[in-house]
């Protein structure tokens, strides 16, 4: 099958296209760049660094990507970003290759939906089936898990986690880790109760998400410190075998290391 590489776009010799990549006119693709079958490449877009992108994404107008990290320390050390399958990436998103002083790698993993202008910084950990909405602002080394939502024109300080199933509404400053399940808004950011109908969309039993919620009590309402807290959902976990692991995740995030987190 031969690539519909439009007759203006500016491919390296040494770029490695399978079957199947589309580039649109003006699009410029380095060297250094590996793109797996069905990609699509839309018009004025750069890929370079050491970039390596999987299958059936689509990178819309204007994108540019595997940029040097903005970061005063960077030395043009070959630090590389992973980009996974079935992502769209929306028009004049940026993505930065990583830094030696993290894991040397900016990794955004399957089926994202990356709206304009979001910029994701320099080794951050983007997972999988997460929406980051319109303006969204990454600083580096943050770590978002599984279908996160972060609301438009929301910053993101560096060094955050933000928990798998989470929700953030728009113009939010997130400045401290947000755990698992939780949803809020605000500058700073503030939790009000868990993204249950975000849960039960993805198939969530009713007793999973009640004792999610019951969990989000014992860590925001009931004057516990976060040591009390983890204590009370580990017995509320040996109570509710049907949510052992969907509170595992939580006591897992919980124990981890971080900026702490986000409080009332």
């Amino acid at each position: 099958m031969t690539n519909p590489i439009h007759p203006t776009a500016l491919v390296a010799p040494e770029a490695q296209l399978a079957d199947g990549v589309s580039v649109g006119p003006y699009s410029i693709i380095g060297p250094n760049v590996s793109i797996d079958e069905g990609t699509q490449v839309g018009p004025h877009c750069i890929i370079d660094g050491h970039t390596t992108i999987g299958r059936n994404n689509t990178f819309y107008r204007f994108c540019s990507i595997g940029g040097m990290p903005q970061d005063k320390k960077y030395q043009g050390e070959p630090t590389r970003l992973e980009i996974g399958d079935g992502n769209m990436v929306r028009e004049y998103v940026t993505i930065n290759t990583g830094t030696v002083q993290d894991v040397g790698v900016t990794r955004v993993g399957h089926d994202n939906w990356i709206m304009a202008y979001v910029h994701i910084a320099h080794d951050c950990q983007v997972a999988n089936q997460t929406i980051l909405a319109n303006n969204v602002q990454l600083a580096g080394h943050i770590h978002i898990g599984d279908w996160a939502i972060i609301g438009g024109s929301s910053a993101v300080h560096q060094f955050v986690r933000i928990g798998a199933h989470s929700m953030v509404g728009g113009t939010s400053s997130i400045r401290q880790d947000i755990p698992p399940y939780v949803m809020g808004a605000g500058d700073p950011f503030r939790p009000v109760g868990i993204n249950s109908e975000g849960l039960k969309r993805r198939g969530y039993e009713p007793d999973t998400v009640s004792a999610l919620k019951e969990a989000y009590k014992c860590l925001y309402r009931r004057q516990l410190n976060v040591e009390q807290a983890l204590d009370a959902i580990r017995k509320l976990q040996a109570e509710r075998s049907a949510a052992h692991d969907a509170l595992q995740v939580l006591i897992d995030f919980l124990t981890a290391d971080g900026r702490g987190i986000a409080r009332l």
